[in-house]
């Protein structure tokens, strides 16, 4: 992760760039903490905390005009959707999503929008000129799509719509804020972003309280937490390799934290634990008292999951893709693993549990680094004063 996110001290004696905003988000209502991993909320809640008003936009269609996208662009040859994402990526869904994001600062009288990802953007809405549109995002379609789960089936010509309507969604930003610098990278070298209009912000955490209590290390706890999408998570991947490690070292524990959708791809194992859902004080227990975060995510921007672990002293694993590397400082407070392989994942998860004393040095410095460099009110900041 970009070092100035732990040490920078901006200055708030210049004029932020909006004192009203209204942030959107298509996932949901952007002010509830069940959207998009509670980013939206957070961003909102920080901005109120130095005097920023927040509104809120959530544009969204119901399933019939989706029906109707997806057999369109099933028509032209883009392929049968394999999931709602796809239909999202749709350029014909992005008109419709930004018409209603437009039609809704108009009516709040906002001059600046804030959008959490690039599905209700394109060029004709920020063409505007009384209304100023940004973008925080965490990935982009360039970078998803070489770890997306469903890349083998997407035709050619869906990459290439998605990849146009990216471009079109990008264009003509106010400014663009980034989870991570490696998103700041792609944004500027395959997009042609120019590095003044995109700043890496970072992301705060989540509202598991750090941990100072006695842990032990000794004990082979590995904790699993994917709400959805499981196959995604690398679930299926981290069930072949505790297999594997477990027939070498017997005493290993899987916990296994998913929802009622993932149940059928965790069969009655030896040594795992599934539930199903925990309430979250159960939750902030399994951190706590796990040794390790297994987390081999295919394919996911960020990781919220990781900053949790760590804040709560437990080192994590995955691997060594997408924002991980920045999250755990190249290696330094976590485990990479190079290749999304059974074998791997296990030895590596046996080797990492076979010196209690490097995972709790690691642990504890781990902790320290994300209290320090990850916050709401630093996304803030530097988004009101980058």
């Amino acid at each position: 992760m970009d070092t100035m996110l732990a040490r920078d001290h901006l200055s708030t004696d210049r004029t932020p760039r909006f004192k009203r905003v209204a942030i959107t988000s298509v996932f949901g209502d952007p002010r509830k903490t069940t959207t998009w991993s509670a980013a939206p909320a957070n961003v909102a809640s920080a901005l109120e905390r130095r005097g920023v008003t927040v509104e809120a936009i959530h544009p969204h269609v119901g399933r019939v005009t989706k029906a109707a996208i997806a057999l369109r662009d099933l028509l032209v040859g883009r392929g049968r959707p394999v999931s709602s994402e796809q239909v999202l990526r749709s350029l014909s869904m992005r008109r419709r999503l930004a018409a209603q994001v437009a039609q809704a600062a108009r009516r709040q009288g906002v001059r600046h929008v804030l959008h959490t990802g690039t599905f209700d953007l394109l060029p004709e809405q920020t063409a505007e000129t009384d209304v100023r549109h940004y973008l925080y995002c965490d990935h982009t379609w360039a970078l998803a799509r070489k770890h997306h789960v469903h890349a083998t089936r997407y035709s050619g010509r869906a990459e290439r719509a998605f990849e146009q309507a990216e471009r079109a969604s990008l264009a003509s930003l106010a400014h663009v804020f980034t989870f991570g610098s490696y998103v700041r990278d792609n944004l500027i070298a395959h997009y042609g972003l120019p590095p003044e209009r995109v700043t890496a912000v970072g992301s705060g955490m989540g509202a598991i309280e750090p941990w100072t209590g006695p842990k032990d290390f000794t004990r082979p706890r590995l904790l699993f937490v994917a709400k959805h999408i499981f196959q995604a998570k690398g679930g299926p991947l981290l069930l072949e390799a505790f297999q594997r490690a477990h027939q070498r070292r017997p005493d290993l524990e899987l916990t296994v934290v998913g929802d009622e959708r993932s149940r059928r791809f965790v069969p009655p194992t030896r040594g795992i634990t599934f539930h199903a859902h925990l309430p979250w004080e159960e939750l902030q227990r399994q951190y706590r008292e796990a040794t390790l975060l297994v987390q081999p995510m295919l394919n996911d921007p960020w990781g919220q999951v990781y900053l949790e672990a760590m804040t709560s002293r437990t080192p994590v694993m995955g691997l060594a893709r997408n924002g991980l590397p920045e999250l755990v400082d190249g290696g330094n407070h976590g485990f990479l693993v190079d290749r999304a392989d059974p074998d791997a994942l296990a030895e590596a998860i046996l080797c990492a549990l076979a010196d209690p004393l490097r995972l709790e040095r690691m642990a504890e410095t781990a902790q320290r680094h994300v209290l320090g460099a990850y916050s709401w009110d630093r996304v803030a900041e530097r988004i009101l004063f980058s």
